[in-house]
């Protein structure tokens, strides 16, 4: 279509990307523009041709509607909880992998992420960092040679049943070959559990590598090492060593980057937080379970292969244990107790509860740090700290209790129920 006047040459309208040129012409002439006839000529609405008139510019890449998006209310209260806390965006993804179901390439979800400048402000906020001068230097070490140790130190978490916010530490071991970790959860970080945790790991790993590589902390090193000094291995920590027949290698303070096939999987840890208020200490516990059986078998970022697999040839190369009776000597004690009709065991003249499934059974107990921990098939299934009252109940096994008595009751009646039976008690036992 061809358009002439007689102040400017020629006009050519080939696509709706000419129109906003013909904008120009009315503005600077008196000439009327036909939009019916361009419409027809262009095969559009005429609105579509006011609109490109008016400026309107087609994007040049098309949104189309995501999987993602119906995800976006949970995001949106995930991310505007003052309790839950997500780190990176993989732990974000990871949350709604194994809570809401979510199927999506992590490449999909960061791009989706990265749209929308809420999540990408949340995800980049106060996380500038620093980047040495010196490059790290990138080493292996052989199969059976060497497993780096570390504490993730002081994590505050609010327990869903309590609502107490206690502080945890989780015990990382990580075999430097194959990178197959063991992660423990532990409220204090006391040499005897050091020793403990330890000793269950090398069993569980059947041997026991050359050395362990550790940074300075107390309950190993009584003077850490510098630049200038080798420092001094705590006495108690140097006769495990010799026990279990593992040389003790200290990092040099302040230098992180020596054992940074550790550091990493530290980062994994940060997934705790996502869970912050929602689980109580037993859930927390399967929680760390969980999270070290699905990085042993995930592929791994820094060799690109699968850890679990990879230590299946590393096995072979590690030191033999030490004999039972020496490691029983490292061992926190433990006790067997039977559940009683109550759904409780004894423990100096004190009732603790335990869930009711277990009514009857054997179960076994540790006294660590003024805390009761009990088991079941080497599983925690409850933890109590050590009190003075008779009966001391977890809510959560107490509801299961009053469940099985009375299975018509809704679950509102159940928590009221719960509610006011563990006041009556605790007023009668405490008095």
């Amino acid at each position: 279509m061809i358009i002439k006047n007689n102040v400017i040459t020629d006009l050519e309208i080939k696509s709706l990307s000419d129109l906003p040129k013909l904008k120009m012409l009315m503005e600077n002439t008196n000439i009327k523009i036909n939009k019916s006839q361009i419409a027809r000529n262009l095969n559009v609405d005429v609105r579509t041709v006011t609109k490109y008139m008016n400026g309107y510019e087609k994007p040049k890449h098309r949104y189309r509607k995501s999987n993602l998006d119906n995800f976006k209310p949970i995001i949106d209260e995930l991310l505007s909880s003052k309790t839950q806390v997500f780190y990176y965006i993989r732990n974000l993804l990871n949350y709604l992998k194994d809570n809401y179901n979510l199927v999506a390439p992590e490449s999909t979800f960061r791009h989706f992420i990265d749209r929308n400048i809420e999540y990408k402000m949340y995800f980049t906020k106060d996380k500038k960092r620093k980047m040495s001068n010196v490059p790290i230097i990138r080493f292996e070490t052989p199969k059976g040679k060497q497993a780096q140790l570390d504490w993730k130190e002081k994590i505050k978490f609010t327990l869903s049943d309590t609502g107490e916010e206690i502080e945890i530490n989780v015990f990382v071991l990580i075999l430097s070959y194959s990178r197959n970790r063991i992660y423990k959860l532990s409220i204090k970080k006391t040499q005897d559990i050091l020793f403990h945790f330890l000793t269950e790991s090398f069993e569980s790993l059947e041997g026991v590598p050359e050395e362990i590589l550790t940074d300075n902390m107390s309950t190993i090193m009584d003077n850490a090492r510098t630049l200038y000094s080798n420092g001094k291995i705590n006495d108690k920590f140097l006769e495990y060593s010799k026990d279990f027949g593992f040389k003790v290698k200290p990092c040099i303070a302040g230098s992180p980057q020596t054992k940074a096939k550790v550091e990493s999987p530290m980062k994994v840890l940060d997934e705790i937080y996502a869970y912050n208020g929602t689980l109580n200490y037993v859930e927390l516990n399967q929680l760390i379970e969980n999270l070290n059986n699905k990085y042993n078998l995930r592929i791994n970022d820094g060799t690109g292969k699968i850890p679990a697999i990879e230590f299946q040839k590393e096995k072979g190369f590690l030191n033999p244990l030490p004999n039972e009776y020496i490691r029983n000597h490292y061992r926190i004690k433990t006790y067997d107790a039977k559940v009683n009709s109550s759904s409780m065991i004894t423990f100096k003249g004190n009732s603790y509860s335990v869930p009711p499934e277990l009514l009857g059974k054997i179960v076994q107990y540790q006294i660590i740090d003024s805390n009761i921990y009990i088991y079941h098939n080497k599983s925690l299934i409850a933890m109590h700290k050590i009190s003075s009252s008779k009966l001391n109940i977890n809510v959560n096994h107490y509801k299961k209790i009053i469940n099985l008595n009375f299975p018509s009751l809704k679950q509102e009646e159940i928590e009221e129920f719960a509610k006011n039976n563990l006041k009556i008690i605790g007023d009668l036992y405490n008095e």
